[in-house]
């Protein structure tokens, strides 16, 4: 059965769509079949991986509030072995259309159900938000990673966070982990960045990633091209970090082919 990993923080611009998309296109080249979910109305892990949101017909949106089999909706990058589950700007109001819905928390869980086996991860790239589709994506998911920019207020609404996966995990998804603390924007020549290093690590110790993901200029502009930076650059620093996070959370899973 296919992991389901949410990767969630409520802060914008901590690389949350930069990992969706470069942790799944490095577990695509290590041969794991891989499904990214685009759960943010921006719809940048859809453009991310060469597809336009604006010629989406069927997204994540449809199978969550119209009950659309979320199979039929997935599309297939120019990469081999990874897969895409897109978004769509009508996701914006599906937190309204949902609010009367039963069970509302679980709509994505129940959307992925039926194709979880045919992955061996299914990646969900979240809104920076902890809004309800935020909500589904913890319920559905086995595990989370939690993006955190080497920047000054690093810790910032962490807490909040964390807070809400233990929630998640008292009410609606007793399973849920927290796949790792994934720490994202480290330049080694700032000291600033060390610090951050430091103090991330000596608070939550194990939780922390090994693998550092530095500023890469190849990370910030194979987007524009539509492509993961392993499919840009595969000899680029940020590439090559994705590409040991891969490994990294294979080992730690028992994955190794």
């Amino acid at each position: 059965m296919g992991k389901i990993i949410a990767i969630a923080n409520q802060k914008g611009g901590v690389g949350k769509t930069t990992t969706g998309i470069n942790l799944g296109a490095s577990l695509a080249a290590l041969e794991f079949k891989t499904l990214i979910v685009d759960a943010d109305p921006q719809a940048n892990s859809t453009s991310g991986v060469g597809q336009n949101p604006k010629e989406v017909r069927n997204s994540i949106y449809e199978c969550m509030v119209d009950d659309v089999d979320a199979g039929d909706c997935i599309i297939e990058t120019d990469i081999d072995y990874l897969y895409l589950l897109p978004s769509h700007i009508n996701l914006v109001g599906a937190e309204v259309e949902m609010v009367n819905i039963e069970k509302r928390e679980e709509k994505m869980r129940e959307a992925l159900k039926p194709i979880q086996n045919d992955y061996d991860f299914i990646i969900i790239d979240c809104s920076p938000s902890l809004g309800l589709i935020t909500v589904n994506a913890l319920t559905a998911a086995d595990s989370v990673i939690v993006p955190v920019q080497c920047e000054y207020f690093a810790l910032e609404g962490l807490g909040k966070l964390l807070n809400t996966i233990k929630i998640i995990q008292s009410r609606l998804n007793t399973n849920l982990e927290i796949e790792g603390i994934l720490l994202t924007m480290y330049d080694v020549r700032l000291n600033l960045s060390n610090q951050v290093v430091e103090e991330v690590k000596a608070h939550f110790q194990h939780m922390v990633f090994e693998t550092l993901i530095p500023r890469n200029i190849k990370l910030s502009e194979s987007p524009s091209f539509g492509l993961p930076a392993i499919a840009h650059d595969a000899e680029s620093k940020g590439a090559i970090s994705y590409l040991n996070l891969a490994r990294e959370i294979i080992d730690k899973n028992n994955m190794g082919k």
